[in-house]
């Protein structure tokens, strides 16, 4: 045997590779949906992420059978701790849930698919650039979109500021009633400890071209993560009012702070 073969082996085992084979994806001739996902590069990266969200992270996710079985789905959650770890470990939960299991794609930011070799990486395991022509694209594919509201808001704020949602943008709205997709909610608490940040150089950031550059220590924590799915949320009627919009949108983000205090409630501590 091969050393490559070693390694997919011991990467990939036979009961995984059934596993994401059964999920099932509609993919091209060359192995690739049009969002430049890859079957095989997600065996992989699903297989480095176990660890990490049972032995690193020691997640535990609640309500995760409240994500629809098939249909277009917005994951929509709190972001937090400056890299998308929140994004990777609910994308996991629902990937490897023992009954209808979905792979579901992650909205990421326009700094990502600049980075040499990470943003092709980004996009076969799933992941896509976060803007609405994708979005809406994907929702017409019965795709489930994790997406956060909150943007660099969320992800980027400070550790003083930890738990405290911030302003949501309302084009998630939008696309869920356009596309009649079930909104989905979820409180992810633990990753605002993974990397604590007390500051953020914005001068700096903005001449590196950076969405934000924190002052945090180089290390990822090994803080408890606590998922918390809330029940599908559906809204309709295309022809409202913006102030409508908004009112829906507040609807979404008091569930995401109902489950975020869950969370926070269920923690015996920190790590």
């Amino acid at each position: 045997m091969g050393l490559t073969s070693f390694l997919k082996s011991r990467l990939v085992p036979e009961a995984l590779h059934k596993q994401i084979n059964h999920i099932g994806k509609p993919m091209g001739t060359l192995g690739y949906d049009p969002w430049g996902y890859n079957n095989e590069t997600f065996k992989y990266g699903f297989s480095l992420t176990k660890p990490i969200y049972e032995k690193y992270f020691r997640t535990e996710a609640h309500g995760v059978d409240h994500m629809p079985a098939e249909g277009p789905v917005l994951i929509v959650g709190n972001h937090s701790g400056q890299l998308p770890i929140d994004g990777l470990l609910v994308g996991y939960a629902l990937a490897s849930r023992e009954k209808n299991p979905r792979i579901p794609r992650a909205m990421i930011e326009r700094f990502f698919p600049t980075v040499p070799w990470l943003g092709n990486l980004l996009n076969e395991v799933g992941a896509a650039l976060g803007d609405p022509v994708n979005c809406a694209r994907m929702l017409a594919n019965n795709e489930a979109i994790i997406v956060f509201p909150e943007g660099i808001r969320g992800s980027g704020k400070l550790y003083r500021d930890r738990y405290k949602l911030q302003r949501f943008g309302c084009g998630f709205m939008h696309l869920a009633i356009k596309y009649k997709a079930a909104i989905v909610p979820v409180g992810v608490v633990g990753c605002e400890e993974s990397i604590p940040a007390i500051a953020n150089i914005k001068p700096l950031a903005k001449a590196l071209g950076l969405p934000y550059l924190p002052v945090a220590m180089p290390v990822i924590l090994p803080a408890k993560v606590h998922l918390n799915f809330g029940a599908p949320m559906y809204f309709d009627g295309e022809d409202i009012s913006e102030e409508q919009i908004k009112e829906r949108v507040e609807q979404v983000k008091t569930e995401i702070k109902r489950l975020i205090d869950k969370g926070l409630a269920e923690r015996k501590g920190v790590f």
